[in-house]
C-alpha cells in the first residue's frame, strides 16, 4: 500500500466515528466533513428503497473496480459486495442511452437514434410513452430526480416534473459550467419549475449531496423511496475542485488528472448517499444500481481501454458500460455476472423488482431480475442491438448488432475508433494524436454540429485500408473482447444472419427526430435562462 493511500485510509478512519454528528447544515465545514466520510458496511436485509445512479461518461478504465490507478473506494466496495454486471450495453451517447433506460425501448424506435437532444430543437421523449417513475409511482414510491435530464424541455410536459417525478433538482440540457450553471448565454439549473440563481458559484456535486440528503432525511419511511441520480459528472466541462485533482500527482496529462478528481468527487457524493441512506435506517433496505450511460470521451480526459473506441462508437469502448447492483437480495456478492443486458431492460427489471404492474407489449427491454437474483438463470437477453441510425451524418456510429457471441458493425462506426491507452499516467507521454479520425468537436457551436459530419467521415476513411464503399466488422466478442480480429471475409454465413436480424430492426425503424434549434428558445426571451414553454404543439 502507498504512503498516500495510507493517509487517505487514515483519514478516512478518523472521520468515520463523527458522521452520525453531521446534519444538514449548509456551514463549508460540515460539508467538507461529510463530502470526506466513509460508511462502514454492514449487510443488508429486506429491500424496499430503490437508487439509480447513471454516470455520464464515465469509461471501462475509469473506476477503481476496473483500474486501480482511480481511487474510487466507495465505488469499488458497493461494486466487490454486490454483483459487477460485466456486459451491460448503452447507447454511444447520452440522451438516447437515457430514453432507453426510461422507457425500456430501443432509440431508433422514437427517433432519438441520432446524437443528442440539443438546446432548442423541438423534441423530447415521446409524450405517450410512460416512463419508468410512472410505473414505480403506481406502485407508492415516492420518486425523485436529481442531476441531468437531458431528455428535452422545449415544454413544460416534457420535463421530469410532469413525467413522474415528484420533485426534480438539477438542469434539463447538457455542457453547462459546474459552478456557474451557464452554458452560452442560458442560465440552467432549477429547483421543480424554479430557477435556482443562488446554485451558482458552488460545485453541482456539492449541491446534489446537498439535496439528496435532504431527500432522504425527511422522507416518510411509510413509503417507498426511488431516486433517480444523474450526476453531471463526469462530463465535460472539465472542473472540479483542485483538492481532488491534487489527489493525482503521477498523472502528467491535465485533462487526465482533472478528470480522474472529477471521478473522486463523484465518489465522494456515492459515500454521501451511503451515510444518509444508513442514518434513516433504510441503507439495509436498499437496491442500488450504478451504471455509465456511454464509454468514456477520450478527447476530455476518458479513458475505456482495453476496449475499442469511446463515446460517439458502436465499438465496445462506446457501448460496453461500467456497471454493478449492490443490494440484501443478492446472495452471491463479489461476482461478476456474465449475462447479457442492455439499458432498455432496467424499466421491467426494477419494475418486477417493486412488483409494479406495467404493459410490456411494446417494450424492447426484458425484466433480468431473476437472472439477477440466482446468477444461475442465463440471462434473458440473447441480442443486443448497439445503435440503428441510417441519416447521413457520421458522428456516432450507424448500425451494429450482436446475437450470442458474434457482433456485426455496418457501417460508419463512429469517432474514436481505435484503441486508447490511458493517457499521462504513471509519467507516460500523453497520447495526443489519438487518429487521424479524430475530429475535434467545438462544444460550444453545438449548433453547427452537423456542419464537422461529412469531415470526419473523411478522415476515418483515409485513416484506415478502404476496400469497400462501406465498412463492415464481425467480431467474436467471447474471444475478442476488445475487437482486434475482423472476421467478416471468413465468416460470411455469421455475417448473413446478423444482416438479417438488424434488417427485421429496420421494419421498426424511425427516421431520426433531429431539427434544427428554433429561435424561440433564445434564453434571451427567458430573462437569460433555457426554458421550457416554447413548442406547446410538440
Amino acid at each position: 500500500m502507498s504512503h498516500a493511500t495510507g493517509e487517505r485510509r487514515a483519514f478516512r478512519d478518523s472521520v468515520e466515528g463523527k458522521i452520525s454528528s453531521i446534519g444538514i447544515s449548509k456551514s463549508s465545514n460540515d460539508f467538507e466533513a461529510l463530502r470526506h466520510a466513509r460508511a462502514r458496511w454492514v449487510e443488508p436485509d429486506n429491500p424496499e428503497e430503490k437508487s439509480i445512479k447513471p454516470e455520464s461518461d464515465a469509461g471501462w478504465n475509469d473506476v477503481g473496480f476496473h483500474n486501480p490507478a482511480i481511487r474510487t473506494p466507495n465505488l469499488d466496495h458497493l461494486a466487490k459486495e454486490g454483483v459487477i454486471l460485466n456486459q451491460n450495453y448503452v447507447q454511444p451517447l447520452c440522451s438516447p442511452s437515457r430514453a432507453a433506460l426510461m422507457t425500456g425501448t430501443y432509440p431508433y424506435r422514437m427517433g432519438l437514434q441520432h446524437l443528442v437532444i440539443v438546446r432548442g430543437q423541438r423534441v423530447c421523449v415521446p409524450l405517450n410513452k410512460t416512463l419508468l417513475p410512472e410505473i414505480l409511482k403506481r406502485k407508492g414510491y415516492q420518486t425523485h430526480m436529481v442531476g441531468k435530464w437531458h431528455l428535452g424541455f422545449c415544454d413544460w410536459k416534457c420535463t421530469p416534473t410532469y413525467r413522474g417525478f415528484d420533485s426534480f433538482y438539477g438542469y434539463y440540457s447538457s455542457l453547462e459550467d459546474y459552478y456557474t450553471k451557464v452554458y452560452a448565454t442560458g442560465f440552467d439549473f432549477r429547483d421543480n419549475k424554479t430557477l435556482l440563481r443562488s446554485a451558482n458559484g458552488t460545485y453541482s456535486t456539492y449541491l446534489y449531496s446537498r439535496r439528496i440528503r435532504q431527500i432522504i432525511d425527511s422522507h416518510d419511511t411509510s413509503n417507498p423511496l426511488f431516486l433517480y441520480l444523474p450526476f453531471q459528472s463526469v462530463h465535460e466541462p472539465l472542473e472540479v475542485p483542485k483538492n481532488y485533482s491534487d489527489l493525482y500527482p503521477e498523472i502528467t496529462d491535465e485533462k487526465r488528472k482533472t478528470f480522474s478528481g472529477m471521478v473522486t468527487a463523484l465518489d465522494d457524493a456515492v459515500g454521501d448517499l451511503i451515510v444518509s441512506l444508513k442514518r434513516k435506517g433504510i441503507y439495509n433496505n436498499t437496491l442500488l444500481v450504478f451504471t455509465a450511460d456511454n464509454g468514456g470521451w477520450v478527447t476530455y480526459g476518458g479513458n475505456n481501454y482495453p476496449l475499442r473506441g469511446g463515446k460517439f462508437t458502436v465499438f465496445e469502448g462506446g457501448t460496453r458500460a461500467v456497471s454493478f447492483v449492490h443490494g440484501p437480495m443478492f446472495n452471491k456478492t463479489g461476482i461478476k455476472y456474465e449475462g447479457l443486458m442492455h439499458m432498455v431492460d432496467w424499466l421491467p427489471t426494477l419494475a418486477e423488482a417493486a412488483g409494479a404492474q406495467y404493459d410490456g407489449s411494446d417494450l424492447d427491454g426484458v425484466s433480468q431480475w431473476q437472472s439477477l437474483l440466482s446468477l444461475a438463470l442465463p440471462s434473458q437477453r440473447q441480442e443486443v442491438l448497439y445503435n440503428l441510425d441510417l441519416r447521413m451524418d457520421p458522428v456516432q456510429g450507424r448500425a451494429a448488432i450482436r446475437y450470442g457471441d458474434y457482433k456485426l458493425v455496418a457501417g460508419f462506426p463512429g469517432l474514436y475508433p481505435t484503441w486508447y491507452p490511458p493517457p499521462g499516467a504513471h509519467g507516460a507521454q500523453a497520447a495526443k494524436d489519438l487518429v487521424k479520425a479524430e475530429v475535434s468537436i467545438d462544444c460550444d457551436k453545438e449548433r453547427n454540429f452537423t456542419d464537422i459530419l461529412d469531415t470526419a467521415e473523411q478522415a476515418f476513411r483515409e485513416s484506415i485500408d478502404v476496400t469497400a464503399p462501406i465498412f463492415y466488422y464481425l467480431f467474436n466478442l467471447k474471444d475478442d473482447p476488445e475487437e482486434r480480429n475482423n472476421l467478416y471475409d471468413s465468416h460470411p454465413d455469421i455475417v448473413k444472419q446478423l444482416q438479417d436480424r438488424l434488417d427485421a430492426h429496420k421494419k421498426n425503424y424511425v427516421p431520426p427526430n433531429f431539427p434544427l434549434p428554433a429561435p424561440e428558445a433564445d434564453p434571451a426571451k427567458f430573462g437569460g435562462a433555457w426554458s421550457p414553454g416554447w413548442c406547446p404543439d410538440i
